[in-house]
């Protein structure tokens, strides 16, 4: 067994519990479940191939053709993730999703994966997940070392039991921009798909029409009630 395939049930746990946390606060803002189909980013291809390329087997080798070609490959695969996330800006908490991913990927690349603290796993319950790291070859996550290249950004944040985890800091933007997407969606703050996309937006006005005046964004968590400053 691959060292990468112990945290994946994990992961996977972590994610799913994020997403309920979103839902329910969701909930408790005054949201509806139904109004998430109105997520609708562009580009969404880019993350079914930049996630299934992380599945892949790859090279162990710690140096030469298996690290520069495992490199590549999570580079393409953080590649197509950044870009769908530049694509969809204007929705609501794909910023932090986007600053996430290239901090995950920044490590990554330059590690030729990302490198996980021993202690962090202890601190997390996952022993068994050290032994598997330090007795096979470099993979898609390998043991921090002090030869590692931007540690602060590795996997160095314990989440305990009954999660078991070991994030970064990257996860932590992209799981706070997930309840950020959701939650906003819920409560119907998400741009319709044609304004959701990459570039300005330029909106079509006759000629001498008076444009309404800007009111402040509320990001999605702002109680409906809330009204703009000119009292209307």
């Amino acid at each position: 067994m691959g060292p990468s395939r112990p945290r994946f049930p994990r992961l996977m746990k972590l994610f799913f519990l994020v997403i309920v946390a979103a839902v329910l606060l969701g909930m408790l803002l005054g949201g509806r479940v139904s109004r998430l189909e109105s997520l609708r980013p562009h580009w969404w291809g880019f993350v079914l191939v930049g996630l299934g390329l992380q599945f892949i087997p790859l090279p162990e080798g710690a140096a030469g053709t298996d690290l520069v070609v495992r490199t590549i490959v999570l580079a393409i695969s953080y590649g197509l993730l950044v870009t769908f996330a530049a694509a969809n800006l204007r929705l609501a908490g794909m910023p932090l999703i986007m600053a996430g991913l290239v901090m995950n990927a920044v490590v990554i690349v330059a590690n030729g994966g990302m490198p996980v603290s021993a202690d962090t796993l202890r601190t997390s319950g996952q022993d068994d997940v050290v032994a598997s790291l330090d007795n096979q070859g470099a993979n898609k996550h390998h043991l921090l070392t002090e030869d590692d290249q931007l540690a602060f950004l590795a996997d160095v944040i314990p989440v305990p039991q009954p999660i078991g985890q070991a994030i970064s800091v990257g996860d932590v933007f992209i799981y706070a921009g997930l309840i950020w997407a959701v939650v906003a969606a819920m409560r119907g703050r998400t741009p319709s798909p044609s304004s959701a996309g990459w570039g300005p937006y330029r909106g079509r006005h006759r000629p001498g029409e008076v444009q309404a005046p800007k009111t402040p964004a509320d990001l999605g968590f702002l109680p409906a009630a809330t009204k703009s400053g000119t009292g209307r």
